[in-house]
């Protein structure tokens, strides 16, 4: 994965407006969080291969960016998207990493249903 380039990232969202395509959100502090800190609150959320069509993709705001997806009827975002690629398949994979590296939250968009 690289580093968000705003402009890329861009062009890559476009690609895939008004399309079918499939989603996967996910956000996470450490599924072992509280684990480690009993002080830490462990929260997360996950949705895999929901279809939706957007007729707008959107990176803002500075790194952490947030990408959004406008739905006719509402918004999908991720906040804290720090690199993004599309890989071998296709599919365009954001994830946020925080300070040491770990995942925080991942947003993947593909034509195909997400398999692995």
């Amino acid at each position: 994965m690289e580093v968000v380039d705003v402009k890329k990232l861009q062009e890559l969202l476009n690609s895939f407006a008004d399309k079918d395509i499939y989603l996967h959100l996910e956000t996470t502090n450490g599924a072992y969080a509280s684990h480690f800190d009993e002080t830490v609150f462990n929260a997360g959320a996950f949705i895999r291969n929901i279809v939706v069509k957007y007729e707008l993709g959107k990176v803002a705001g500075d790194s952490p960016h947030r990408v959004g997806l406008k739905l006719p009827h509402g918004w999908v975002y991720a906040q804290g998207i720090t690199h993004f690629e599309l890989d071998e398949h296709g599919r365009l994979l954001m994830a946020g990493h925080d300070q040491s590296g770990k995942l925080a939250v991942a947003l993947h968009i593909s034509e195909t249903p997400f398999t692995y």
